[in-house]
């Protein structure tokens, strides 16, 4: 392989991993998620613009990268691809403050949306393509922020 392929490859790889965080062993989706949750916290502390412009850019990112990276990896949607959990993740933490409870709230919710697949988040995901890598966890992660709200709103009354 010539040096610049090894170069893209490595960076390919790098972004889909999340610096590799997706090869570690036994759960790499929740390794994924759990590696996201420093950059939701810094984002967090920008305001709206950053933050969006954050997302924007991991989502960009994420569908730039997934599509080669199974290539690399010899397999559609394979497990080590976690950028698609970072990105879950962000949409289900868009606007929440920055707190240990709500990462842990968001963290459960967006992991269970994930894991189980129901119904619309399963459709999203069902292709071999970048978006679709992506797209059940943006839908995982759209309908994780919805139940984050409900859940505020109703912990705010207590």
């Amino acid at each position: 392989m010539r040096e610049e392929n090894r170069g893209y490859r490595a960076l390919i790889l790098g972004l889909a991993t999340w610096a590799g965080v997706g090869f570690l062993p036994w759960m790499p989706g929740t390794w994924g998620t759990l590696a996201a949750l420093p950059l939701w916290y810094h984002l967090a502390r920008l305001g709206p613009w950053g933050y969006g412009l954050g997302l924007a850019a991991v989502l960009v990112l994420g569908l730039w990268a997934a599509g080669p990276a199974q290539r690399f990896l010899g397999r559609t949607d394979h497990p080590s691809i976690v950028v698609d959990e970072v990105a879950g993740l962000l949409i289900t933490l868009a606007g929440v403050p920055a707190t240990w409870e709500n990462a842990a709230l968001g963290f459960v919710i967006f992991r269970t949306l994930d894991i189980l697949k129901p119904g619309p988040i399963r459709w999203f995901g069902e292709g071999t393509g970048a978006l679709e890598v992506m797209a059940d966890d943006v839908a995982a992660g759209v309908i994780g922020r919805v139940i984050i709200e409900v859940v505020m709103v109703f912990w705010s009354r207590g």
